[in-house]
């Protein structure tokens, strides 16, 4: 018996294991350059399940949607933010609102709520979809999940591009879908990394530091 049976299923349920895995990565991180880092790798997976849905669906677009993820949110968003925190001085620990195991819970409740949510709904489709959809759907609550439980801004900038990835292999994952549709997610979190680094330049010269937490000390003040 062949230890792959099917390998076009085994090979995108392998890369979109990768993506989730790394989502709960970045979860338990607590230093900054390493979870960028993670973010990358996150980031590199990602444009390989695209590329690989690409080889399995005959769909040429999405070898665009890979190099995209490739060439952007792998390597140019990853470096751009470590020369913002070098730059603007950022404080390299993360502080976080749920302690590491309580989060890391919490994860693992939103993985099955998923395929919970998923699994009945897409019973009509097949396996490798319905797989597909519910990976998605994780790393986008685990995205989720990292902006609200992290005080840091960057780290809350990480976990919404980490959000966006999920809608991108959610993307990738259903055949047929157009290439007008990752192109405008793809343009739309570019569009939010540059909001966000004018975000940073802004709060760091009025409050100087970007710490949620330490930028609640001054409510109230010059009333």
């Amino acid at each position: 018996m062949p230890i792959f049976a099917n390998p076009a299923y085994d090979t995108a349920h392998l890369l979109d294991t990768f993506v989730l895995v790394l989502s709960f990565a970045l979860l338990y991180q607590r230093r900054l350059f390493a979870m960028i880092t993670l973010y990358a790798w996150q980031a590199f997976f990602l444009a390989a399940a695209a590329a690989w849905q690409a080889y399995a669906q005959d769909a040429p677009h999405l070898y665009i949607t890979a190099a995209i993820a490739l060439v952007f949110k792998a390597i140019v968003i990853p470096l751009a933010l470590h020369r913002i925190i070098i730059y603007l001085d950022i404080h390299r620990s993360i502080e976080t609102a749920l302690g590491i195991g309580p989060t890391m819970a919490v994860g693992v409740g939103l993985v099955a709520l998923s395929i919970l949510l998923v699994l009945p709904v897409t019973a009509a489709s097949g396996a490798l979809t319905r797989e597909s959809l519910a990976a998605a759907l994780s790393v986008v609550l685990l995205g989720l999940l990292m902006m609200i439980t992290r005080r840091n801004a960057v780290s809350q900038v990480v976990g919404f591009m980490s959000l966006e990835n999920g809608l991108i292999l959610a993307a990738v994952g259903v055949k047929g879908m157009p290439l007008v549709v990752e192109l405008s997610v793809a343009f739309s979190v570019m569009v939010a990394f540059i909001i966000f680094g004018v975000f940073f330049f802004h709060i760091r010269e009025r409050f100087d530091t970007l710490d949620v937490h330490d930028m609640e000390q001054f409510r109230g003040e010059g009333r």
